[in-house]
This record gives structure tokens, C-alpha cells and sequence, in this order.
């Protein structure tokens, strides 16, 4: 049985949150994030194309993805000017404005068109959102028949000794600000179960849903 959910704030609004998350050593984690996402598109024979990522944060994964998939264009959002602007400069630090488009988006009511996107991406914004269930829902009907959803965020540990360890284990180097901001998210995240429980009730397979490491969840679904 997992920890009772306590919500973090939806939007990481604060200059301070944007800088500290973006100061943080995503690299390897937003690397595997990459790995199988591509794994997942290969083994499924299917080409990227346009591509949504929400939550995008600073952009992170959307360059990592670019600099290794040159068959694919992104459309990255998140509700945080903060993090938009930081995402800007880093889109434009590596070459990559014309394949990387920002907005500005509330991810549980997107004006995008029904199926508009061939895949849809995220890492780490469903513990973010009150009710997990609408954005869970967006994600599903912007997404083309026979498109790629690929979803990863936080597994709600079941302890408030897991929590302080995997803090330690992936934070421990991080300042204060960071190591707290770490540890709510956790605290926030949804377990197998729940996010089970949702991908069901948007037609998918329980399944889909994996424990993928030790703090992460996994859903890998395409679209009927």
C-alpha cells in the first residue's frame, strides 16, 4: 500500500523553481527516456512524425530527442513561462528552433484538433495535475489512429523511508530547494494502480502500464 497522495502546485511558475530544475542533472534520465521511446517506435514500425511532449519543462528531452531523430518536429508545451523562457534559450543553444515549437498550454483542455499529432510524449507531468484523469483523457484524443503514446512519470513510494532514500539516492547531491522539490513529487506521484486504473478507462490495456525503475512508471500504448 502506498503512501497516502499529497498534491504538489500544478505549475512550476517560480524563476527559482525553473532555474533549480533546470540546473539539475536530467541528462541520464532524459537519455533512457529517449533510448525506449525510440525502442518503442522501432519495434512497432512507426515513424515519430509531429510529435507533442507535455510538461515539456526547459525542453530537455525534446532536444535530446531531435539531436537523435532527425525524422521528427515537436510541439512542446507547459503552463510555466518560467520554464518557457529557460526552454527558448535552450532550443536555441543547440540549433534547434526550427524543429522545436513552444506554447504555452494547459494540458488537461488542449484546443488542439482531435488525433492532430502522430505521437504523443511526456515525462513527469502527471503528478503535477489535481485529477490525472483529464489529462490522461487529452493525451488520448489528440493522438492519430495508430500513433505512439508514451507516457513516464513518478511512482508513488510506499514509505516515508523509500521516499528519503531514493531523495538521497537521486537528489543527494542537489541544493535544498531541489532535494524538497524531489521529494514532494514523489509524494505526489500516482501508483501502478491508479494510473492503471486510468489508461483502462481510456480503452487500453492494464498492461501497458509498467514499473519501469525503482521511482518510475511507464505507459507504452498505441492508438486504435
Amino acid at each position: 500500500m502506498s503512501l497516502e497522495r499529497v498534491r504538489e502546485p500544478e505549475v512550476m511558475d517560480t524563476s527559482q523553481e525553473a532555474e533549480d530544475y533546470n540546473a539539475m542533472d536530467h541528462s541520464e534520465v532524459n537519455r533512457v527516456f529517449v533510448s525506449d521511446l525510440l525502442h518503442f517506435a522501432n519495434a512497432h514500425e512507426k515513424p515519430l512524425g509531429d510529435v507533442l511532449d507535455l510538461g515539456t519543462g526547459t525542453a530537455l528531452i525534446p532536444i535530446e530527442l531531435c539531436q537523435r531523430e532527425s525524422d521528427c518536429r515537436v510541439m512542446a508545451i507547459d503552463m510555466s513561462i518560467n520554464m518557457l523562457e529557460l526552454a527558448r534559450y535552450n532550443i536555441e543553444a543547440d540549433g534547434l528552433i526550427e524543429r522545436i515549437e513552444l506554447a504555452q498550454v494547459d494540458a488537461k483542455q488542449m484546443a488542439f484538433s482531435d488525433g492532430m499529432f502522430s505521437s504523443v510524449m511526456s515525462n513527469s507531468i502527471i503528478h503535477h495535475i489535481p485529477e490525472p484523469a483529464d489529462c490522461v483523457s487529452e493525451m488520448v484524443r489528440v493522438t492519430a489512429s495508430g500513433g505512439i503514446l508514451y507516457v513516464r512519470d513518478l511512482l508513488r513510494p510506499e514509505t516515508d523511508a523509500q521516499v528519503e532514500h531514493l531523495v538521497q539516492t537521486y537528489a543527494g547531491q542537489e541544493n535544498d530547494h531541489s532535494r524538497q522539490m524531489f521529494d514532494d513529487s514523489l509524494r505526489a506521484a500516482l501508483s501502478i494502480d491508479e494510473i492503471r486504473e486510468l489508461v483502462v478507462q481510456n480503452g487500453f490495456d492494464a498492461e501497458d502500464v509498467q514499473a519501469t525503475t525503482d521511482r518510475h512508471w511507464t505507459w507504452a500504448s498505441i492508438q486504435s
